[in-house]
């Protein structure tokens, strides 16, 4: 007899509606969908609670906080992602793309010689059953960095890596045009006095001039090659949509004006925004709420980036403005729409055949709280 669960009294939540009803699950996949409650006893029923798709990530370097708890403090890696996993699943993640940085732009950072240990320590969570969401790898490659494309060339055949993404903080442009918002963020961020400061933007600029430029053209070539899933990152211009089109991106992470979010939604590019800008109501770095381009319909994609639980929060807050997104639409924001922007086409909704990550959510107040989560029809939380 195939294994077999069923849900009922739930609030199931597809790509386009919702209603109360029944999915029942068979080895590990969605096997029937009825606008119907079950009478079975062996049925569960959920109280009127909400079903939803299991969660997908794109982007978050959660796993750096586990790595580096304190300042100065570097954890076992194999405990970090175990840690790490803990909080994405009991986030209703299901599947999370592990943004790793290649290139460093923290004048006093050490993720370069902590990748090679994250890489491995998730290959390994993985391959050993250990994790209860599924990882992927997202390459998140700072092209005006010296060491970029090398390390980046060492990684990419890596069987876990899904999604390339390309970078550059330099000062004056992009996510950063405005200079006292860099120094705001970063002399803040890492405890730079102001002579170390002023060196930093000197160095980030020249870099800049050396890399940027090949090495975007270089690793963007490569990614067409293997057939991955590239993004672009902080495009603000015009000319930054047009030439991240040109290279193939489906996604544009964190546009930083609507004329970019815009321009990239027309021409077929996801945009991805952050879950926390929703959530706090506006961007830290100063540039476009993701609100505001929900409100002109160019929202596709959610990321909690460094906030996992704001997924959640950010899908309850985005179905209660008034902008077109009912809870469906928002629903896919962290579920169908980064499934198909990262060609994982067996799971992102609750549809015949599909994958069984599901999320059992259910309203508490004013929050939403995940109760259960299923992956591939095995409760992991």
């Amino acid at each position: 007899m195939p294994h077999e669960q069923i849900y009922t009294n739930a609030k199931v939540v597809m790509a386009d509606e919702i209603f109360t009803g029944t999915v029942v699950v068979r080895d590990g996949l969605i096997s029937e969908i009825d606008e119907a409650n079950s009478h079975l006893c062996a049925a569960q029923d959920l109280n009127g609670d909400y079903l939803m798709p299991g969660f997908i990530e794109l982007h978050t370097d959660n796993l750096e906080k586990y790595m580096n708890p304190r300042p100065g403090v570097d954890w076992p890696s194999d405990s970090a992602v175990l840690a790490h996993d803990a909080q994405i699943i009991g986030s209703g993640i299901t599947t999370v793309f592990d943004a790793l940085s290649i290139g460093d732009v923290n004048p006093k950072g050490n993720r370069l010689q902590q990748l090679p240990r994250m890489v491995e320590a998730i290959g390994k969570a993985n391959q050993d059953g250990h994790t209860r969401a599924e990882h992927m790898l997202h390459l998140r490659c700072e092209v005006s960095h010296e060491k970029t494309l090398e390390v980046f060339e060492n990684l990419v055949d890596h069987e876990l890596v899904k999604l390339v993404s390309l970078m550059d903080h330099t000062p004056g442009q992009r996510q950063f045009v405005k200079y006292e918002k860099y120094r705001e963020y970063y002399q803040g961020k890492y405890h730079l006095s102001d002579t170390e400061m002023e060196a930093f933007i000197v160095r980030q600029r020249i870099n800049a001039e050396k890399y940027s430029d090949d090495y975007r053209r270089r690793i963007a070539s490569i990614c067409q090659e293997k057939n991955l899933s590239m993004a672009s990152h902080d495009d603000a211009t015009h000319e930054h949509v047009t030439e991240s089109a040109g290279f193939g991106m489906k996604i544009a992470e964190f546009p930083t004006t609507h004329e970019a979010a815009a321009l990239s939604h027309q021409l077929g590019m996801k945009v991805l925004m952050g879950a926390p800008n929703i959530v706090r109501g506006g961007s830290h770095s100063g540039n476009i709420a993701a609100s505001d381009l929900a409100g002109h319909g160019v929202l596709d994609i959610l990321s909690s980036d460094y906030y996992p639980a704001s997924l959640l929060q950010a899908v309850k807050k985005l179905s209660e403005q008034e902008n077109g997104y009912d809870l469906s639409k928002a629903v896919a924001t962290i579920s169908l729409l980064p499934a198909r922007a990262a060609n994982l086409n067996d799971r992102g909704e609750i549809r015949l055949g599909l994958r069984a990550d599901l999320v059992h959510v259910a309203q508490a107040g004013s929050q939403f709280v995940v109760r259960q989560v299923w992956r591939e029809g095995n409760r992991v939380f």
